[in-house]
């Protein structure tokens, strides 16, 4: 039985939660307080309400399905999102990474089944079961958490803010926002009207929490020090990149902030929103519990010192995850840099061009449909790894291999075990940061293997892979602390 199950209906331990106001469980469960119609965050300033008028709910949906309101105090529906969801790979985790992507918005419930590969029903019974809320109430909850961070940090008409956040109708959107939240859309507005920040025609500015401790160092500088041109860039304190979305592509800025991420969205169609949201928070790991992580990979004596001196590491991730698996591929036995002229080369030759004014992004990265149709002999690369490179695309492109949010970990990593040039380190590599497996190891890594050395622990990938054992289901974290041991770029902030 997972965590997540036992914790709203452990009453004890959540009540402990609540009467501390423990921040690091917000987004596991919620407190419903009979008396009042209200449901709160674990860390809700309030005064505790007595123990006998709480009740604990595994989600905002099961909140609202309920009868349940939004505490306009805490706002529970701003939480962090669960961490299971992004380390576990059952079914319930890969329908709640679907529903986070917006998939019931634009397939319903049947394209969401379809993708996961069993019935509307079996779906709907297992996200019952551990949630207390189906997926259209699910997907509503997610809607209405839209329309509210809309609503509070733009100036945008109701009506588009309405279109946005995935609503069918201007009527069924007053009706959510009221019902959640005890207020008319304007009400919200006029309360919120002091949290509004200034931006450019077209641009949202908003905060995406985080459980802390967070350690920005390696988490940006990776995704700076590996950046491909053109597609990413760091400007003025922020990670910028382009997004291929649903329905049009847009442009982040993201700035690490002590209590927050600072992020700025450009978007060419406003109903991206939630996606665009939802892909950022993962590419940062913004969900994960650095509590749990760290606990478990300080148990190891060898380990400890360098969680003790940086707690909080993420593992970075990404956007795409068929754009980081071509980039894995073009970064196979060459430096940092190389794989980025590589991929800054395919970029300038073939990917979509798209507007930048508030910086250098020129184009987004070329999809696997457009790269399955290249001549190969225009790739400018080894024979093998062009070979390489146009089985992956073309697997990518005719849906024989799915790497996203749906995916089945193993399975995945067992269709790229049976692509040619597809070793342990690229299928690793491709599961840690595009797959999003927590437990992901690169053994054979030669900095993981000269960080191990240097530490004293097994430098072997047998008898490392043995003793990281221990380390288990946290290892891609683990990785991430032995790749910090060494002065390479991506473990650095940059200024």
């Amino acid at each position: 039985m997972h965590e997540a199950i036992r914790m709203h209906t452990e009453t004890e331990r959540c009540l402990r939660a609540v009467q501390s106001k423990d921040a690091r469980f917000d987004g596991w469960f919620f407190t419903a307080v009979r008396t009042t119609g209200i449901y709160c965050r674990p860390s809700c300033p309030v005064v505790a309400p007595k123990p006998q008028n709480m009740t604990f709910l595994p989600s905002a949906a099961a909140c609202q399905q309920a009868g349940y309101r939004a505490c306009k105090r805490c706002r529970p529906d701003a939480t962090p999102g669960s961490p299971e969801w992004n380390h576990r790979a059952d079914l319930v985790a890969r329908a709640m990474r679907l529903i986070g992507d917006g998939v019931v918005d634009r397939e319903g419930v049947p394209g969401l089944a379809t993708r996961l590969g069993y019935s509307a029903r079996q779906v709907e019974r297992q996200l019952l079961a551990e949630l207390g809320a189906g997926p259209l109430a699910l997907a509503r909850s997610q809607r209405a958490q839209t329309a509210r961070l809309l609503i509070e940090t733009t100036a945008l008409p109701m009506a588009d803010i309405a279109f946005a956040a995935g609503f069918s109708s201007i009527r069924t959107f007053n009706e959510t926002v009221r019902e959640v939240f005890a207020l008319t859309p304007g009400e919200l507005r006029t309360r919120a009207s002091g949290r509004r920040t200034e931006a450019a025609p077209g641009v949202l500015s908003l905060r995406l929490p985080f459980r802390k401790p967070l350690n920005p160092d390696n988490l940006f500088g990776h995704l700076v020090a590996t950046a491909v041109p053109g597609v990413e860039e760091w400007r003025d304190g922020a990670y910028r990149r382009t997004l291929r979305l649903p329905y049009g592509h847009g442009v982040v800025a993201l700035t690490p902030e002590p209590d927050h991420i600072a992020c700025r969205l450009a978007l060419t169609d406003q109903r991206d929103l939630t996606v665009a949201i939802s892909r950022c928070r993962r590419m940062l790991d913004l969900d994960a519990d650095p509590v749990a992580v760290d606990a478990q990979l300080s148990t190891d004596d060898l380990l400890a010192p360098l969680v003790a001196k940086a707690p909080g590491r993420r593992v970075p991730r990404t956007v795409d995850e068929a754009e980081f698996a071509v980039r894995a591929v073009l970064g196979q036995q060459v430096s940092t840099a190389a794989a980025r002229t590589h991929a800054g080369r395919l970029v300038e030759a073939h990917g979509e061009r798209i507007d930048d004014p508030e910086g250098g992004l020129t184009h987004l990265f070329p999809d696997p449909a457009t790269l399955a149709g290249l001549d190969p002999e225009t790739l400018a690369m080894p024979r093998t790894r062009r070979a390489t490179l146009m089985n992956l695309v073309g697997q990518l492109a005719d849906g024989s291999l799915q790497l996203g949010v749906e995916s089945d970990w193993n399975e995945a990593r067992a269709r790229l075990a049976g692509l040619p040039g597809f070793g342990p380190w690229t299928i690793e590599v491709i599961a840690m940061r595009a797959l999003g497996d927590p437990d992901a190891f690169l053994p054979g890594d030669l900095g993981v293997r000269k960080a191990a050395e240097a530490l004293g622990l097994p430098s072997t990938p047998a008898a490392l892979t043995a003793r990281a054992a221990a380390w288990q289901p946290w290892r891609a974290y683990a990785v991430q602390h032995l790749w910090a041991t060494d002065d390479h770029p991506i473990n650095f902030l940059p200024v």
